[in-house]
């Protein structure tokens, strides 16, 4: 048995607060390895800015969840693109069609969350300000 099936079956045994914290302890690598990413970094730098301004900006919890949700939701889309780019890079890195089509589908699906984060923020300032 490989070092990786023993690794997953120690995973699968833990229960309670030792696989939580072993399962934080994943995902704050994950977040290390997507600050690596240059438009990661940029679009964490535009939460920070967003997401405190979400609370001035909607004027009650459904237009506070939309503008903070919609950022949140470009870091989420933002990650599983990284996360499969990583995984088509794992298997190889020459050129190949499949993985350009794959690739490009994830770089859709981001700029797709941008979009829709730009049109809730554009629609909550045109209906205060507009």
């Amino acid at each position: 048995m490989s070092q990786i099936e023993d690794a997953a079956r120690e995973h699968k045994r833990r229960r309670g607060l030792e696989r939580w914290r072993h399962a934080l302890t994943y995902s704050l690598a994950g977040l290390r390895t997507a600050w690596a990413q240059a438009a990661f970094r940029t679009e964490i730098f535009i939460a920070a800015l967003a997401l405190p301004a979400s609370f001035w900006l909607g004027q009650g919890w459904v237009e506070i969840s939309l503008l903070a949700g919609s950022v949140m939701l470009v870091l989420i889309v933002e990650l599983l693109n990284t996360g499969l780019e990583a995984a088509i890079d794992r298997i190889d890195r020459s050129w190949h069609d499949l993985s350009k089509q794959a690739k490009d589908v994830g770089s859709a699906a981001v700029l797709l969350s941008l979009l829709f984060c730009i049109a809730v923020w554009g629609a909550a300032l045109w209906t205060r300000w507009g």
